[in-house]
């Protein structure tokens, strides 16, 4: 009888059936060293897991994102623009790519509504015009409304989704320009930021006088500014690095 402290030898095909069993163990344990990367812990938590703000931007990048500031400088003055991509995603993306390619530069306020609204963006100070993009899908049922100091996109008042390049600042309340059902006539003009700065601005280019022109391309601007009101240029205001 063999002795507690020793293990009984096994027959020759044990043996050679635990040595298999070994290298099979040994090739499994190298395969797993080999999947897992040299410089990763696999029971540590990745940055993703310990930080609540992992993937998520920086409050000024959310910020620059969600509500961009542009500034509109005119012959009359800067008037500076808040606008709201959380609620007009499609619409402010289609007004910043014409303002990033410069193409609201040396366009005029084209009419003018005393006490009621500024239009500009579609023609230049010699009233020529340039060709737009494709048109904007309306997003005036976003819940915001057309009030004092808001900007939104005009459009073909026969046509929904008709909007390009030309926007408007209500100078008072108009209810009457907010969505209300899916007819062309009562869905609305799409609103898409406010005035944050320069609202003495825009009342001042409300308030010039006008008269009726004929543009080159054959068209009739029945308030347009005596004076031209010159939009030098829009862009955005980007946030100061610290």
């Amino acid at each position: 009888m063999p002795s507690e402290n020793t293990m009984p030898t096994p027959p020759r095909r044990l043996r050679r059936a635990w040595i298999l069993v070994i290298l099979l163990a040994t090739a499994v344990l190298i395969g797993c060293r080999r999947d897992t990367p040299e410089n990763e812990n696999p029971e540590e938590p990745t940055p993703s897991e310990t930080s609540s703000d992992a993937g998520q931007p920086s409050p000024v990048r959310a910020e620059e994102e969600k509500h961009p500031r542009l500034r509109i400088e005119t012959s009359l003055g800067d008037i500076v623009i808040k606008l709201n991509a959380k609620k007009a995603f499609l619409t402010v993306n289609n007004f910043l790519r014409y303002a990033d390619e410069g193409f609201y530069d040396g366009m005029i306020f084209h009419e003018v509504n005393q006490g009621y609204a500024i239009i500009g963006g579609t023609h230049t100070e010699d009233l020529s015009s340039k060709p737009t993009h494709i048109s904007v899908r309306n997003e005036a049922d976003n819940g915001l409304k057309n009030l004092r100091g808001t900007i939104a996109m005009a459009r073909d008042p026969g046509t929904i989704d008709s909007a390009t390049s030309v926007f408007f600042i209500n100078l008072a309340d108009s209810p009457h320009l907010d969505h209300r059902d899916a007819t062309a006539e009562g869905y609305g003009y799409c609103v898409f930021g406010k005035v944050v700065e320069g609202m003495d601005v825009a009342d001042r280019i409300g308030n010039v006088k006008v008269h009726e022109v004929t543009t080159k391309d054959g068209s009739t601007l029945a308030r347009a500014p005596v004076e031209p009101v010159v939009i030098k240029s829009i862009r955005v205001i980007r946030p100061e690095k610290k």
